[in-house]
């Protein structure tokens, strides 16, 4: 049983990530090569208007954006606003763009931005994860939105979608200027790259997983380089670790895992395949895991009431359990939806299964 558990949780592992074991100054000009390519997963609506927009967060990082409006918006007026992000590898082109645009359609100033050190935003080194300055992003978008003199300061919440729900739900328990939060799909990523999915590292997985990336600390510097690898760290059926498996085939295999496939058919295919996704390409650092475990997401959680949050997970997500622990340590006001026969990649661009309509109701009547 433990080796089928084992294997269980390495398939998971696999699914989690875009894998390729190439040196980063690759990476780097891949990323070169493609930053001009403008291509977003949806079309843009004849209702909304979208500008690419910059700021920078409190690293001095600049951190790229696009900022949805209502094509009819009144620049003399108020508006409330969100801002979004996810999931963890993906872009501004993808998912949390999807769901600023519709929101825009809605009446809201939503602007979606890339992490730092991902997508068209700045940092050094590329494609690595930070859950501290991931989460002081969200706050840098909050800076920006404050600044526009048509945007309302006491009307301003976060959205986010998958991985960096986490962040979303850590950055508005510190800054009280976000007064409500939504997450979709949601992965705590703290939790998930530290004890695995369903916290299912034993012990000694979890000092071999340390080990190992202390390990490699010593291979990129003497290397000069910042090799890539899995952000989950899996083991094999010996319990051993496993190291440059790319994740997502090029083509899927007959009788693929539901996950795997729910993974694929959005990253790999035209669905939602962007170039300078990670997900959609590449790996992060292998050395990545280690803030994640360091950082415990949103462990002030109390802190962020008596603002609202509101969880929306897919009733067939293999990620449902996330959304649901947290609205059990949540303090009130609070609300899970679960949305019915979803899995967890349906909600990242399925119009017609998203909940959008709550999403409206939620900031209209929070964000007053």
């Amino acid at each position: 049983m433990k080796k089928i558990s084992i294997l269980a949780v390495t398939v998971l592992m696999f699914l989690m990530q875009s894998c390729t074991q190439n040196k980063n100054e690759k990476k780097s000009e891949k990323v070169k090569n493609e930053d001009t390519t403008e291509h977003y997963t949806f079309e843009l609506s004849d209702k909304v208007t979208r500008q690419k927009v910059t700021f920078k967060n409190r690293f001095g990082i600049t951190v790229s954006g696009d900022l949805y409006l209502p094509k009819d918006n009144n620049k003399s007026k108020k508006y409330a606003a969100l801002v979004l992000s996810g999931p963890f590898g993906a872009v501004k082109e993808q998912s949390s763009g999807l769901y600023a645009h519709e929101m825009a359609k809605r009446g809201f100033v939503a602007l979606a931005f890339d992490p730092s050190f991902t997508g068209e935003s700045g940092g050094e080194v590329r494609n690595v994860a930070s859950p501290d300055i991931f989460t002081e992003d969200f706050s840098a978008a909050v800076d920006y939105l404050g600044l526009q003199n048509y945007v309302d300061r006491n009307k301003i919440g976060a959205l986010a979608i998958c991985g960096l729900s986490g962040m979303a739900i850590t950055a508005a328990a510190s800054d009280t200027r976000i007064k409500g939060v939504v997450t979709v799909s949601m992965y705590d990523m703290s939790r998930s790259i530290s004890k695995s999915y369903k916290d299912s590292y034993t012990n000694e997985q979890r000092h071999k997983v340390v080990d190992y990336l202390s390990q490699q600390r010593w291979i990129d510097t003497e290397k000069g380089t910042n090799a890539l690898g899995y952000h989950e760290v899996p083991f094999d059926q010996k319990g051993n670790i496993i190291k440059g498996t790319k994740l997502l085939p090029d083509t899927l295999p007959e009788n693929p895992n539901p996950v795997l496939a729910d993974f694929y058919s959005y990253y790999k295919t035209k669905r939602g395949y962007h170039p300078r996704s990670i997900n959609s390409n590449s790996a992060w650092t292998a050395t990545t895991p280690i803030s994640f475990f360091n950082f415990p997401m949103h462990a002030n959680i109390e802190l962020l009431s008596p603002r609202p949050i509101m969880l929306i997970a897919g009733e067939k997500a293999h990620s449902r359990y996330y959304s649901e622990d947290v609205f059990k340590i949540a303090t009130e006001p609070k609300e899970l939806v679960i949305v019915p026969n979803a899995t967890h990649c349906d909600l990242y661009d399925k119009v017609d299964m998203i909940p959008f309509d709550k999403l409206e109701t939620f900031f209209k009547n929070n964000l007053k």
